[in-house]
């Protein structure tokens, strides 16, 4: 047996129903449009995958391409400093995890826990193309009510487009829409 497209309905209408996704979603159109990035927001999901769950483009002519539902590894990237910052994981497991990664340019274990340490110090996380050449990736964390990183808010750009100086103003921005909504007392499901 294998799964067909006719799974397609099925899987948009579990992620449409998903409160945190649309009530993130309007919030994500005003970033993207505002910084010209693409913005989405990811749902810890197992094994230990990030799952794309509201996205939305930036109108610029040549941008990144991210679909609803793609899947990648919870340690790669902006959003895996992150999850390694917040989320208690033991040295082991983050030393397994990190070594089954692929990156464009890989960073050593040492410097990428360096990375964590800073991330968690400022309270969002940057891949400045180390992921991916060429595509700068800011993440912010969204905590579940046991006080870890359940989803994340995250915008991707063009390197030399979204320069080092707007970087910081993107991420406040973020942190503003994630205080927003997880002050609204809306439940924004698991």
């Amino acid at each position: 047996y294998s799964i067909g497209i006719g799974i397609l309905p099925l899987a948009r209408s579990a992620l449409q129903r998903n409160t945190f996704s649309s009530v993130v979603q309007p919030h994500l159109s005003a970033l993207s449009n505002k910084f010209d990035v693409t913005s989405i927001a990811t749902q810890l999901a197992e094994p230990r995958q990030m799952v794309v769950v509201a996205l939305a483009q930036s109108s610029i002519p040549f941008r990144l391409q991210v679909d609803l539902g793609s899947r990648f590894p919870a340690l790669i990237s902006a959003t895996g400093r992150l999850l390694a910052a917040y989320n208690g994981l033991s040295d082991s497991t983050l030393k397994t995890e990190f070594k089954k990664l692929k990156w464009d340019h890989p960073p050593s274990y040492d410097d990428w826990l360096l990375q964590v340490a800073q991330s968690r110090d400022r309270g969002y996380a940057i891949d400045p193309g180390v992921y991916i050449s060429g595509v700068t990736v800011v993440a912010i964390p969204v905590f579940g009510s046991d006080g870890k990183m359940t989803r994340s808010l995250v915008a991707l750009g063009i390197t030399e487009r979204l320069e080092s100086k707007d970087v910081p103003k993107l991420a406040k921005a973020m942190m503003a829409i994630r205080d927003e909504i997880q002050s609204s007392q809306i439940d924004i499901g698991s």
